[in-house]
């Protein structure tokens, strides 16, 4: 029945597109809104209230969409099957990465999991809600030099165990805020900031991110932990014969190590080749098949997995379609919605298309499109990959009626960093090479950003 309807209401947009007329290269307008963001919006809503049907909905939109931008508007790069053909060239490195992480950060945190350590964390964390309070800080500790999928999947893992398995919808959303919350305030703690610095912006300034996202942290955790608390207290009892697997422990070590060694090497480094492999992907890959001698990875987990990763990524490819070539003037205004819009549309564009523009305070920015994507479940890959571990969250309903403390955290967040420190946009990035020159012994620039 949810599929006919699915496929009906879904062949009537595609006949309403078809129908309408254009020439190549001209944005349709309705109520002047592009027709693309329509497209878009309704494949979101498809996904809101079909969660149960995500990938169908997910593929289904991005098929669509694609029609479309072939038959009328064209691509960035061109019009027709040339133009798809060159807008896949300049995204399939960043899809590509995405996938790898999401299939082989599944396998580290079922490494992690089977390690005994979420089993043996009781005895250390405090008891009633607290525990889960502690927990989830220490998810944002981990993020902050982790990727933040592995940080969100390690996080799953020890919840699990402390919960038996009964997670609330409210604390998986603290537990993915905390992730991104975690990696808003260091270069190398999420794919946005690393891009910043990448870009020539101080680690200093995106550190300023941090003023934000722990009060933010607070909120969510406090109000996530009362919920998970309240759902099923934590489990203090651990069993004396239970022992670390030592060995699965250096494995999750090892995936990391590889995962960041490849992030600051390459994206820093030699950062003109990040565009044409992902390194990153497949570093993570290298580092499980290497450890398969010594530990058998879960494969199990690996089709549920591609099917949430296939999702997130049919999402991120309507997303890059999207006619976002101009941003509203920086502002602290236009900083605080880049988040909001976040939350549904990919983070990696936005970021790179304010860095293009310029004008803003990176530390607003960091926080705004890194914490954002905390307030819908498919709004960071983050997200997605713990709702892979946790089906129950694939409701966006759900999320926003039980992780409601999110969007609170992240205005009180924005409004006391502005508040705190103040707007002060960087006037001197992407101006002309004169002003820079001017402005260059007062700035404390990434190491990569000479090009």
């Amino acid at each position: 029945m949810i599929h006919n309807i699915i496929r009906a209401g879904l062949s009537a947009l595609v006949l309403s597109v078809v129908s309408l007329p254009a020439c190549a290269g001209e944005l349709i307008m309705v109520a002047g809104i592009p027709l693309d963001f329509m497209l878009f919006a309704l494949t979101l809503l498809g996904v809101a209230l079909f969660h149960n049907y995500t990938l169908y909905v997910g593929l289904t939109g991005m098929v669509t969409i694609t029609l479309y931008k072939l038959i009328f508007t064209g691509f960035k790069w061109g019009d027709g099957f040339s133009g798809l053909a060159l807008h896949f060239q300049h995204e399939w490195v960043i899809l590509a990465n995405l996938f790898c992480l999401l299939m082989g950060f599944a396998l580290l945190s079922r490494h992690f999991e089977k390690s005994h350590v979420p089993a043996i964390l009781p005895k250390y964390l405090p008891e009633d809600w607290k525990g889960g309070f502690v927990m989830l800080v220490m998810v944002f500790v981990l993020s902050s030099f982790l990727d933040n999928i592995a940080a969100a999947l390690i996080g799953g893992a020890m919840a699990h165990q402390l919960f038996k398995a009964k997670v609330h919808v409210g604390f998986l959303a603290a537990i993915v805020a905390a992730s991104n919350a975690g990696g808003s305030g260091s270069v190398v703690g999420d794919t946005t900031t690393t891009m910043m610095w990448i870009d020539g912006i101080s680690p200093i300034s995106v550190f300023d991110a941090y003023v934000a996202a722990v009060p933010a942290l607070c909120i969510t955790a406090y109000f996530g932990a009362k919920q998970q608390h309240a759902y099923s207290p934590i489990i203090k009892y651990v069993h004396e014969s239970t022992k670390v697997d030592k060995a699965r422990v250096g494995i999750v070590a090892l995936i990391l190590i590889f995962a960041i060694t490849a992030n600051v090497v390459i994206n820093v480094k030699f950062n003109e080749l990040a565009d044409y492999f992902p390194f990153i992907g497949v570093a993570v890959w290298l580092a499980i098949l290497l450890s398969i001698p010594v530990r058998r990875p879960d494969w199990e987990v690996m089709p549920e997995t591609f099917k949430g990763s296939i999702f997130l990524l049919s999402l991120v490819t309507c997303a890059s379609m999207m006619p976002v070539e101009k941003l509203p003037t920086a502002s602290a205004v236009a900083a605080l919605t880049l988040g909001f819009v976040s939350a549904v549309f990919d983070n990696i564009p936005l970021t790179a298309l304010a860095l293009k523009q310029g004008g803003y305070d990176w530390g607003f920015l960091a926080y705004a499109v890194g914490f954002g994507g905390s307030m819908i479940w498919f709004g960071s890959s983050a997200g997605v990959a713990l709702s892979n571990m946790y089906p129950e969250a694939k409701s966006v309903g759900n999320w926003l009626r039980h992780g409601w403390h999110v969007t609170l955290a992240y205005v009180v967040g924005f409004a006391i960093l502005y508040f705190t420190l103040g707007w002060h946009p960087d006037t001197g990035h992407k101006a002309p090479a004169a002003m820079q020159t001017q402005s260059a012994p007062q700035q404390l620039v990434a190491p990569a950003a000479a090009k």
